[in-house]
């Protein structure tokens, strides 16, 4: 999808630049006056905590119905209550769904429940770790297009939202000169680098989201990523080794945003943008490049095999089928 930027990508991607957006850039909350859900239905992921708690609640607060996605129901519960307090809500205004993305029967199992809603116009995919944050992800986000397509309430299109990282941009990514490419991130690593295979893992999905969108109408369904940024609360430090935990709390500290300021952008990209959100990446709330490496031949051709690999990866679930039939 063509877009027109006011920055480049690669100034967009700089260290420098992500200082200053961290320190200087607070995104707009999105007004229930301008932006209302009410009468719609939307999934977040991951949703029990941090972040996707955070972006939960945000949505309410636009009065749209909400199903907490996620793995522990017990904190699902206890997420429910924190949000419900507070609030006069219908009894099935916060819904607690199992959700457990380290299983690829458990996000097919959930996406067949979803297939028996009256609505579903937003799905915000919101993951950390790499199976988890690429695969799953993507076999959620395929499977639930047809749904949302199907099962949307009001005018307009739905949206499905891929949650990513300023980090996709700082990776090497020597994984691209591999063919084919998926199964040289299941070769064991000489030198484990988290933070390397985390931003690879978030690059990946907006090469995928590149090809994906060329393939569903977005009259019907945005589909797009949204970068939060650096937040506080956001449990990802919780996958730092013990070595790392205390130089990343101490850059937390100073840098880090609220989970509240963060969420604003996945809602954003949800709920206030349009069809010329379909196929980009959103942050502080506006579209803005992707890293430069989409936009190049290499990457249009890594975004190729990836879209191929991942739909034969993902083949045991008929993804492919349920794409093709998007058009």
């Amino acid at each position: 999808m063509k877009c027109t930027f006011d920055i480049s990508p690669e100034r967009r991607a700089s260290k420098l630049h992500f200082f200053y957006r961290q320190l200087f850039v607070t995104p707009p909350p999105v007004s229930v006056k301008e932006f209302s859900l009410a009468g719609k239905t939307a999934i977040v992921t991951g949703s029990n905590g941090g972040l996707g708690l955070e972006t939960a609640r945000q949505l309410l607060e636009l009065r749209c119905k909400v199903i907490l996605a996620v793995r522990d129901e017990s904190k699902g519960e206890r997420a429910r209550e924190e949000l419900a307090r507070g609030y006069y809500l219908e009894p099935d205004s916060i819904q607690v769904w199992k959700l457990d993305l380290a299983s690829y029967d458990s996000c097919i199992d959930f996406v067949d429940r979803t297939k028996k809603l009256d609505n579903l116009n937003i799905a915000i995919l919101n993951a950390g770790l790499f199976k988890i944050n690429y695969l799953s992800t993507m076999l959620l986000a395929a499977l639930l297009l047809p749904v949302i397509r199907d099962r949307k309430s009001g005018p307009g299109p739905g949206h499905l939202v891929i949650v990513s990282s300023d980090t996709s941009a700082w990776v090497k990514f020597d994984e691209r000169h591999s063919d084919p490419l998926l199964p040289a991130f299941k070769k064991k690593a000489a030198n484990w680098d988290m933070s390397e295979r985390y931003g690879t893992s978030k690059l990946l999905g907006q090469l995928f989201l590149t090809e994906l969108a060329w393939r569903v109408r977005p009259a019907e369904v945005v589909v797009s990523c949204a970068n939060p940024g650096f937040c506080r609360g956001s449990n990802l430090g919780r996958q730092a080794g013990s070595l790392l935990r205390i130089p990343y709390i101490i850059f937390l500290y100073f840098l880090g945003r609220k989970c509240t300021v963060g969420a604003r952008t996945c809602v954003h990209a949800a709920a206030a943008l349009g069809e010329d959100a379909h196929g980009q990446y959103v942050e502080d709330a506006k579209i803005q490049p992707m890293p430069s490496f989409v936009y190049t031949t290499e990457g249009q051709r890594v975004a190729k095999m990836l879209y191929e690999e991942t739909l034969t990866e993902l083949s045991f679930a008929g993804v492919r089928r349920v794409l093709e039939q998007l058009l």
